[in-house]
């Protein structure tokens, strides 16, 4: 593996969709509280309800050889692990609405999951890159709730995009294809708050 494979190999794992989808929510919900408690309880629980959990049930698949790995990059294999990711989240989804969660952090869940149904949706037929889609999404949600100087992280959206095409987990049309489905499902949040 040369310089620029292990560049892509660090950019793939830092910026992959459960990292993301794990700091993202306790983001948004120090915007939506302002407060420290109510940020890490909110953030918690859909941290592990959409990134934690289904993780860990993506790496015990990986590890039994259900899957190829813990990016799961082959699409037949996506099916298992984009149903855990949808149940999880919508019992997350469940649990903020039940213990009155701040709208934000309501409308940050729901948007996730129009994102996991979507892909799972494009990923019967094709497979749409989850890293793109998640940073994408990511960057207009923190925009949206942090300010306009957040869409500097369209940088890290283009160095992720550029990683799965260098590592061959992706094309540059699926790639692409990513971004913007998570631009749109970020546009979607834009609408609900």
């Amino acid at each position: 593996m040369g310089p620029l494979d292990r560049v892509a190999r660090v950019l793939t794992e830092v910026l992959a969709p459960s990292v993301v989808v794990a700091l993202l929510p306790l983001a948004v919900a120090w915007a939506a509280t302002g407060a420290v408690l109510p940020t890490v309880g909110w953030g918690l629980l859909v941290a592990a309800t959409s990134s934690i959990l289904p993780m860990a049930v993506i790496v015990w698949g990986a590890r039994s050889g259900r899957w190829d790995g813990h990016h799961v990059r082959n699409r037949e294999g996506r099916l298992i692990p984009f149903l855990v990711l949808i149940g999880l989240g919508l019992l997350g989804l469940g649990l903020l609405v039940v213990l009155d969660a701040p709208w934000l952090v309501v409308a940050l869940d729901v948007i996730m999951l129009v994102l996991l149904l979507a892909s799972a949706a494009i990923t019967v037929v094709w497979k749409v890159s989850m890293h793109t889609g998640v940073v994408a999404g990511a960057t207009v949600v923190m925009a949206v709730v942090h300010g306009p100087w957040w869409w500097a992280a369209v940088l890290p959206a283009a160095a992720v995009a550029w990683s799965r095409v260098r590592l061959r987990d992706h094309t540059t049309g699926q790639v692409v294809a990513g971004a913007l489905l998570g631009s749109a499902v970020g546009g979607l949040f834009a609408l609900l708050v």
